[in-house]
């Protein structure tokens, strides 16, 4: 068996990691024992942080309010994209070609070669079906 030259893949998937945003530090208020009893009897459920916060800019001032997830826009998008991830097997397929690669036991044909491009483009249809899914723009995470 002739052992085909090295590929290539870095040029199969796009770089898309966006730079992380920084976080300002946050905000520390000491209080007594009896003062943050009193603010939390006073915020009922609210969390006390969020309490304090809608106290503070009570005069109208914006409060921008952080997302706590994503919105599911596109549930056919989702259901497709997790019905592609659900019989790939890409975990544990991913696992197998990592191991032999690893040991320096992978073969390198050019149908492997055919199927790991295939496989690429395949994560790729799945990552834009998620972002649509989720309603995000193109590029952005």
């Amino acid at each position: 068996m002739s052992e085909a030259a090295p590929i290539n893949l870095s040029s199969a998937f796009q770089k898309t990691e966006a730079t992380p945003r920084k976080r300002l530090p946050p905000f520390s208020l000491r209080l007594t024992p009896e003062e943050r009893a009193y603010l939390k009897q006073k915020a009922g459920r609210m969390p006390l942080g969020a309490y304090i916060k809608a106290k503070a800019f009570a005069d109208g001032s914006p409060v921008k309010r952080r997302a706590v997830g994503l919105e599911v826009v596109d549930k056919d998008a989702l259901a497709k994209a997790l019905a592609l991830l659900g019989r790939s097997h890409f975990s544990s397929n991913l696992n197998q070609l990592a191991k032999a690669a690893n040991i320096g036991t992978l073969p390198v044909s050019p149908e492997v070669e055919q199927e790991l491009l295939a496989t690429c483009t395949h994560v790729k249809e799945i990552k834009v079906l998620l972002i649509r899914a989720v309603g995000l723009k193109d590029g952005a995470t």
